[in-house]
């Protein structure tokens, strides 16, 4: 018999380690008045690339891994986070998908991990996700504790605390939130750390069929932070676009295989050719004017495991990554 796997569950030693490790990690940990623990991973604390490591396998619900490495694959920027997942459809799009929309006054955030997967709502009279993409993955979880991320720089509100542990069906006291400033380090690693999830997501929006993909892996270079928010935000999203990796492995015909490794590099996006940060500004700041095919590796492979063939396309292109990153 197969069960499905808890992403609260088993992200839940994860979390716990960056609590009982917090002075290592330098990451601030508060208790507030309603039991919430609140990880600070880069605002008042200093946090660091071991905490943005472990961020990301938080992310990822506990079914993948991330590791730190110096690569010669870029010219010039060799620190590299390289992430796998051993069931990249629930790890990636279940979890570690930043898909919650979190926001309270003028406090506006998304919110990523593994609580994702056990907010609920009433609708129609009926108990259904918060995120639709829950009824396609036909996934909900269930566990007496659950932990959300967050890419801000500044702590939620007792409002947004309280609703996400009310949507999740736990206290306060049973949620953990992890905050992480696009800014800082921790949270440069844990955007980057996304390489494989972009993959998904855009296969997803491709309707290549989820239950196919069966295994993938991903790789790209560790950003420099830029106190701006817009440049730290570009250059996160550029380390994927012009220098992420991924290799999927998938179930079907080599056509279909084919055609979604053609499909999938951000250089097939209408708005690839310039730096982030200069794309989000040519749309006056509006995030969803973006050609939502741009989120994407620049770089692909897709093996049909049924025949052996594996299917390439895309190419790293160093001149747009040294332009982003300041080289």
């Amino acid at each position: 018999m197969q069960y499905q796997a808890s992403v609260n569950q088993l992200s839940q030693p994860l979390v716990q380690y960056l609590i009982d490790n917090a002075a290592k990690l330098r990451l601030g940990i508060q208790i507030l008045d309603n039991g919430c623990t609140v990880i600070d991973a880069g605002i008042n604390a200093l946090g660091g690339l071991e905490a943005g490591r472990i961020i990301t396998e938080i992310c990822m619900g506990g079914l993948g891994t991330a590791t730190l490495s110096q690569s010669s694959y870029t010219n010039h920027w060799p620190l590299t986070i390289n992430v796998h997942a051993s069931n990249p459809v629930l790890s990636c799009l279940g979890s570690q998908y930043a898909g919650w929309t979190l926001s309270h006054g003028k406090y506006y955030a998304l919110g990523s991990g593994p609580a994702r997967a056990m907010a609920t709502k009433l609708k129609d009279g009926e108990v259904q996700p918060v995120e639709e993409l829950y009824k396609e993955l036909a996934y909900r979880d269930q566990a007496e504790r659950a932990a959300i991320v967050i890419e801000n720089d500044a702590i939620p509100p007792l409002e947004i605390i309280e609703k996400v542990a009310a949507a999740c069906g736990i206290q306060p006291s049973a949620l953990t939130v992890i905050v992480t400033p696009t800014s800082s380090l921790a949270g440069g690693v844990q955007v980057v750390g996304r390489v494989l999830e972009v993959a998904m997501h855009k296969a997803h929006a491709l309707h290549f069929p989820l239950e196919n993909i069966i295994d993938g892996s991903g790789s790209a270079p560790v950003c420099p932070p830029h106190p701006n928010f817009v440049k730290a935000m570009g250059r996160t999203n550029d380390a994927i676009l012009f220098a992420g990796q991924v290799h999927l492995f998938v179930k079907g015909n080599d056509d279909d295989a084919k055609q979604l490794a053609q499909q999938l590099p951000s250089s097939t996006s209408k708005d690839y050719g310039k730096p982030f940060a200069d794309v989000f500004k040519a749309y006056e700041y509006d995030f969803f004017k973006i050609d939502a095919m741009l989120f994407s590796p620049a770089s692909v492979i897709v093996t049909a495991v049924e025949s052996g063939k594996s299917f390439r396309a895309g190419q790293l292109d160093n001149a747009l990554l040294d332009q982003s990153f300041g080289f």
